[in-house]
């Protein structure tokens, strides 16, 4: 129960940066900005280019564009203020624009997870399955899969804030990170969190570890079937097809799970809020930089667009 004579809290303070001097922050500002710019620019030029290009109109490059679009909405809602206070530290938000902003931080970031499981489902078609690949996967298919990661994150993240902001606030009201997550706003509620923090930690399972477990047992599959392939030419081609996402997968999924899964005991908001830099800002920017330089289909259609060349009908 929330103590006698104290004070409800109607808005957040965050604590960023604020303890590095302006130098410091600026230089920060002048990284994230750069990052944060690519990643959209990037981001869009892959939306483009995949709309643009018929021979890219295939399932992997849907839930490529697709996940290109989530990293972007994920992005757009922390970065920018993240960026701001880092010119003007000690900004406020109320509590409803910090509920707002951890609804779609938590949409778009569970999405994505998703996304990339239905991206590891999509692989394991082609390589384990490939005479039925155009069957099971669809237009209708890959539609159902990409509306149920987004089902899925709107669903998580509607069970996270009202866990959250159904807490009573009173007093501390400083947030010790740069936007408003799960864990720094459990610390600052005026009552138990037990139940709470449960719920969080379930809800970091089913988003985290069981997609992470159908990547891998997909995974397993998939290189079991690339070293029956007979010519190395074969396995060559086939463990290519396979390196971009797994890359994005293992980055994208170790991140998470170092801020999510870590037990209480062995949790540091200063050392979240470093892992969080990573997962916000240096990981969305992993998915165009990634598939740009490591697929020849995406740079091939790149280099058309770049050269002025119609695309192929």
């Amino acid at each position: 129960m929330p103590k006698k004579n104290s004070t409800f809290v109607i808005e957040f303070l965050f604590e960023g940066f604020s303890s590095f001097g302006w130098q410091h922050r600026l230089v920060f500002f002048i990284v994230f900005l750069t990052l944060y710019l690519l990643t959209l620019s990037g981001n869009v030029i892959i939306v483009t280019i995949i709309r643009l290009d018929r021979h890219l109109h295939t399932p992997m490059y849907f839930f490529l564009s697709m996940l290109s679009i989530s990293e972007t909405f994920y992005t757009v809602a922390i970065i920018p203020r993240m960026l701001s206070g880092l010119l003007y530290p000690y900004q406020t938000i109320d509590i409803q624009g910090c509920a707002t902003q951890l609804f779609f931080y938590l949409t778009f970031g569970i999405n994505n997870c998703f996304l990339l499981t239905a991206m590891g489902y999509d692989r394991y078609v082609a390589i384990c399955n490939p005479l039925r690949y155009s069957v099971i996967m669809g237009k209708k298919a890959c539609i159902h899969l990409a509306s149920g990661s987004l089902g899925i994150g709107l669903g998580m993240a509607i069970i996270q804030v009202t866990s959250v902001f159904g807490l009573p606030f009173c007093d501390d009201f400083v947030i010790a990170h740069f936007f408003c997550d799960v864990r720094p706003l459990l610390k600052l509620a005026c009552t138990d969190t037990t139940i709470n923090e449960i719920i969080n930690f379930v809800v970091s399972v089913c988003v985290l570890v069981l997609p992470m477990g159908l990547v891998f047992i997909s995974y397993v599959v998939i290189i079991s079937t690339i070293l029956k392939i007979a010519s190395a030419e074969g396995r060559k081609k086939a463990f290519a097809t396979c390196a971009s996402h797994l890359t994005v997968v293992i980055i994208h999924y170790g991140c998470a799970s170092i801020i999510y899964l870590k037990p209480k005991s062995q949790s540091s908001l200063a050392q979240d809020r470093l892992i969080s830099v990573t997962y916000t800002v240096i990981t969305p920017l992993l998915n165009p930089v990634v598939y740009s330089l490591r697929n020849k289909e995406v740079k091939e259609a790149l280099r058309k667009a770049l050269c002025l060349r119609p695309f192929s009908s």
